[in-house]
């Protein structure tokens, strides 16, 4: 399925106060999205199937694919059997483990369905919590990805995932392991708390819908927490600090609600009446005349007393405020109000509640909890607006202050502090960066208001007189102390600056600012993206280098966090950002992204790498499902299948856009990077270069599976897609046939590698080929006729082989314990490598791997002929000949030598020979020469290559008179084409390696049947296959005489010898026999 990547988002009509217009009231990057829909909660999940939730068996049980890989079938049958046969004795888990396969939706059974994200796992390949929580992500992203979930959704997501699989590791594995591992789940577990957190602020400040304020819900007269609300909705600083209160007050009660669920209670879970002071009551009752202690038990005694209660009465109380404490810390203020009430205090519900328990947090959602309750507005129009509001802030001021002169307790002081944004009294019960950051944005924003609602209020003389009365404190020109005023921060830089290094903030907090996911949130909360990814990759890239810096303990949570987070900004932000983070979220992003894939690559969740290689710039997406393809050749069917599908899911088959990768362009890169040659590590000696070579060629040969995989149905053009993919596969298979078929000259019983696998993997999908692509097509026709040839002659060189095996096989055994059996096996090999032969030689209607073709190209043009060749040379034994610069020129001096100096000066001829550059055992031969009628112009009716062609088969049958004797070209790679006079590629030249083919396979076919043939008579056949043999060779039609070289004939003429004494031999042992 092809998904547009950067999907256009719905036109939304903007605010005034979010106007494009305005620098003023714009940010760099806007943080704060339009609200999609009436609510911020996410939509049920229910409904979005991405393409991990769809089906991607081989087949289901009830339905099975048109066209199933056959190599995929078998291999599923021998891990079948594999299974089955692990099974010793009666072990269940073993038994029942590996012996079934479960489909993702419950099912069992042998062949069940089974998910793409899960394919080919046996069940008892139990998947680690980093595979199931990358899974998790990917299906989330690809889901969002394709539209099927709003981004901001997804962010949310993420968040839950992170928090499940804390939630899994700190609790499932308790007292089941050792106390390292245990300790190193925890600390895992708590890393990804940190990771689950910093996914709720990217969706507090990036992803939460911005909150428009109903006008119904304004009364009028508005009351200030009306207009503390309008202000925090259109002031961007105020706005900011809104979300991230909300969002610490999220995580606190989050963390309460895990608690409850662990421990079955939270904070509050005290008897009735807990805070009624019981013990300081049976005090007073027995008339105990301690004078620290209270004489009344009402909640203002302590102070108008200056007394105490007895300490087991203050510890309770105090374990009582530290609880009201814990639960404003999460934003639950009701809760908090009501454990005061059910412990008999509620003078202090009072006291956190005011004016008849009307919510005065500036959100939106305390506006619609308030609804239009007339209260506060009653008592405003009394007393001015926003009036009582500050009495009350100046209470709890008061109160703060004078429990602090009194050492009272500290969570009493920190509770009334926060009403007053006193930080001075907050910050020391803050030993945690969360709770010093929340009480830090929480006074700010309440500063802001109280700032704002002052303008709001009236300045009656009494007013005033009251005002500077109160406390004898120095007010700002807000009516507010100095000193309150000076605590609070000037933007957030400074706030994240106090965090760091303020004196009123505990150690531990200066310490966890360090931390790498609180250094996250705190460059998301400055809105410095662009500082952000540079600090990510600064981590990552040491783990990249291996360097002992500082970074994330579990480098892996780090690198999917980063992937994901940049994926997200660059959808969040698309239309949003400058020219310069867009910049750098694309050249920092792909870095990062990048680093992921190749994690879940080397973790083996081929699977999940499309998704995310789908997102990256076109070369680096290229380059890096070519690394990962050819890393993967010489794995399973099953793996190789996962990483394709992958690809051919995510990318487009096939491409208009130059900017976007497709998998076509792929996969033309592995073909052409799989013929380059590779630098190996040879012995010392060097003994083994030959080897390595025929090696290089199964791996050449194996490229061609992942044009032989059949993609998912799904997927659109699915019928066109698998055409091209056959056709492809010919035409490349026909390119290595021809290479192959120069390298497998020698006669040795040795099946040559690399054609049998090509032939091998070709085979299934061929016999589909009349329902894939049509023959009519003339480049298809001619691809396919050429591949039935080389499998006409790969048929044959098996047979031969087979039968050179048999004879040497018999020639080591004396010939009186030859057994009649073993006779006849010879001889029925000889007369099937004939008859096969025969078929190959003497066709009618088309000569074996036609040659002939019309050019392209115009005889008034200047065309020149190129042939190219990377080849190791072989001494006669078959050891390979390291090569020098003096035995480059001597090669150059030979290939000039096998043609007349009229054809150099005419052709304008020029050959180069050099050692290769990446391989010191390998020679690069060049040949260029100009196109001729009949040779690069006009019909090639000589069906021979040639003149490049003839000088190369002297070089690849080690005829070179110049040369070191019976030295060849073993060939790795070998390309023709047409170029102009600049050396400019204008297109291929197959002709003239076909024509090589021709020159070389031929005669060495016929050469080989010649053998068979002395065989047949040295065992008393009578038929005359070598007569045959020989009116071919001489026979102007076959034109095969044109092809021998001259120690070829020669060859040919010794076995003509030898046949015709065999037959003499045979007729002398037959005359007494007449007679």
């Amino acid at each position: 399925m092809e998904v547009d990547p950067s999907p256009s988002p719905p036109p939304m009509s903007t605010p005034g106060y979010f106007d494009p217009d305005s620098s003023r009231l714009r940010e760099e990057y806007r943080r704060y999205r339009k609200r999609l829909s009436s609510s911020n909660d996410s939509p049920m999940l229910g409904t979005s199937v991405s393409r991990f939730s769809e089906a991607r068996s081989l087949h289901d049980g009830s339905s099975i694919p048109r066209r199933p890989n056959a190599g995929l079938l078998l291999e599923d049958v021998k891990q079948e059997a594999a299974d089955y046969s692990d099974i010793d004795g009666l072990n269940g888990p073993k038994l029942f483990g590996s012996a079934k396969r479960t489909s993702l939706n419950g099912g069992s059974g042998r062949r069940a369905a089974r998910s793409a994200l899960n394919l080919v796992k046996l069940e008892d390949d139990m998947p680690r919590e980093g595979e199931t929580t990358s899974t998790t992500f990917a299906s989330l992203l690809d889901s969002a990805i394709q539209g099927l979930m709003p981004f901001p959704d997804v962010i949310l997501q993420f968040e839950r995932t992170c928090r499940n699989a804390s939630e899994s590791l700190r609790y499932a594995a308790t007292g089941n392991i050792r106390m390292v591992e245990d300790k190193l789940m925890q600390q895992k577990a708590k890393l990804l708390l940190d990771e689950a957190a910093s996914w709720s602020l990217l969706w507090y400040l990036y992803g939460k819908a911005n909150e428009e304020l109903p006008e119904g819900l304004f009364m009028s007269p508005t009351t200030s927490h009306q207009e503390a609300c309008r202000y925090v909705a259109t002031d961007l600083t105020a706005q900011l600090c809104l979300r991230i209160v909300l969002w610490l007050e999220g995580l606190a009660s989050e963390s309460l609600d895990l608690e409850k669920k662990v421990r079955g209670s939270h904070v509050g879970s005290y008897l009735p009446s807990s805070g009624v002071w019981h013990r300081t009551q049976r005090h007073l009752k027995r008339r105990n005349n301690d004078s620290n202690i209270v004489k009344h038990v009402d909640f203002d005694a302590p102070t108008r007393e200056v007394a105490q209660l007895l300490p087991d009465d203050k510890k309770q109380d105090e374990l009582l405020l530290e609880d009201i404490w814990t639960l404003l810390r999460a934003g639950r203020l009701e809760e908090a109000c009501e454990l005061c009430r059910s412990a008999g205090q509620s003078w202090r519900a009072a006291t956190l509640c005011p004016f008849g328990g009307v919510d005065l947090f500036p959100s939106l959602e305390a506006m619609l909890k308030n609804g239009n309750a007339r209260t506060l507005q009653a008592i405003e129009l009394e007393s001015g607006i926003g009036r009582q509001w500050r009495l009350w802030k100046w209470a709890s001021y008061c109160a703060s202050e004078k429990i602090a002169e009194h050492d009272g307790g500290q969570y009493e002081m920190a509770v009334y502090a926060l009403q007053c944004s006193n930080l001075k009294r907050t910050l020391p019960i803050c030993t945690e960066w969360e709770s010093a950051c929340w009480a830090m944005a929480k006074s700010w924003l309440d500063v802001k208001v109280d700032i704002e609602l002052s303008q709001y209020q009236t300045s009656r003389p009494e007013e005033k007189e009251f005002d500077d009365e109160m406390n004898g404190t120095q007010l700002g020109p807000e009516n507010w102390p100095y000193h309150v005023l000076d605590q609070q921060p000037r933007d957030i830089a400074a706030l994240l600056q106090k965090l760091h290094s303020s004196d009123l903030v505990h150690e531990t907090v200066s310490r966890a600012c360090r931390e790498q996911h609180r250094q996250i949130e705190m460059n998301l909360m400055s809105g410095n993206l662009a500082h952000l990814l540079d600090l990510l990759w600064s981590w990552l890239s040491s783990i990249e280098e291996g360097q002992n810096v500082s970074r994330p303990r579990d480098d892996s949570d780090m690198i999917r966090f980063g992937a994901h987070i940049v994926l997200v900004l660059r959808y969040l932000l698309s239309n949003e950002m400058e020219d310069e983070f867009e910049e750098k979220l694309v050249t920092v992003g792909d870095l990062i992204i990048n680093m992921y894939v190749r994690y879940l690559f080397s973790e083996g969740q081929e699977e999940l790498v499309g998704v995310y290689a789908s997102q990256l710039e076109r070369d680096v997406c290229i380059d890096l499902f070519v690394d990962m393809m050819e890393l993967r050749l010489n794995s399973s069917l099953h793996t190789m299948y996962k990483l394709f599908l992958s690809a051919v899911e995510y990318l487009p088959f096939s491409s208009g856009d130059a900017s976007k990768a497709c998998f076509e362009e792929i996969l033309e890169r592995v073909l052409s990077r799989s013929r380059e040659i590779k630098l190996h590590q040879y012995n010392e000696d060097f003994s083994d270069v030959a080897e390595q070579h025929h090696l290089q060629a199964l791996q050449k040969a194996m490229i061609i599976q992942w044009l032989c995989f059949t993609p998912p149905s799904s997927i659109p053009g699915f019928e066109m897609i698998t055409g091209k993919l056959l056709i492809r596969a010919l035409m490349h298979s026909n390119t290595l046939f021809r290479e192959f078929s120069l390298i497998s000259m020698r006669r040795v019983p040795d099946l040559p590698v690399g054609p049998h696998k090509l032939l091998a993997i070709l085979a299934e999908p061929l016999k589909q080929k009349e329902n894939l692509f049509s023959l009519e097509d003339q480049e298809v026709s001619d691809n396919l006729e050429e591949f039935e040839d080389w499998h006409e002659y790969y048929s044959l060189d098996a047979t031969y082989r087979g039968w050179l095996r048999c004879e040497m096989e018999n020639y080591s055994v004396p010939p009186e314990m030859l057994s009649a059996e073993e006779k006849d096996q010879a001889v029925a090999a000889a007369i099937q490598t004939l008859e096969l032969a025969f078929l190959l030689l003497e066709r009618e209607e088309r000569p074996w791997l036609n040659a002939i073709e019309t050019s392209p190209f115009e005889s008034s043009e200047l065309v020149f002929l190129e042939l190219h060749a990377t080849a190791i040379l072989c001494l006669p034994s078959g050891e390979c000949m390291t090569p020098d610069a003096t035995s480059c020129t001597a090669l150059t001096s030979a290939l000039y030598s096998t043609v007349s100096e009229g054809d150099v000066l005419h052709r304008q001829l020029k050959v180069e020979v050099k050692v290769s550059s990446k391989d010191p055992c390998c020679i690069e031969v060049a040949l260029r020469c100009l196109a001729t009628e009949g040779d690069g112009f006009g019909l090639h009716e000589a069906n021979d290559g040639g003149l490049l062609a003839a000088i190369m088969a002297a070089g690849f049958k080690g005829e070179l008179n110049r040369f070191q004797p019976g030295v060849s070209m073993e060939i790795s790679r070998l390309d023709a084409w047409y170029s102009d006079c600049h050396g400019s590629v204008e297109s291929t030249a197959a002709y003239i390696i076909r024509g090589l083919c021709r020159r070389c396979c031929l005669p060495e076919t016929i050469l080989r049947s010649m053998q068979a043939s002395i065989s047949l008579s040295e065992a008393g056949d009578s038929l005359d296959h070598c007569d045959k043999l020989i009116e071919l060779v001489a026979s102007s039609d076959s034109g095969m005489m044109h092809l021998f070289s001259q120690q070829q004939l020669q060859e040919f003429l010794i076995f003509e010898r030898e046949c015709f004494i065999c037959k003499m031999e045979l007729e002398e042992e037959q005359m007494p026999a007449d007679g």
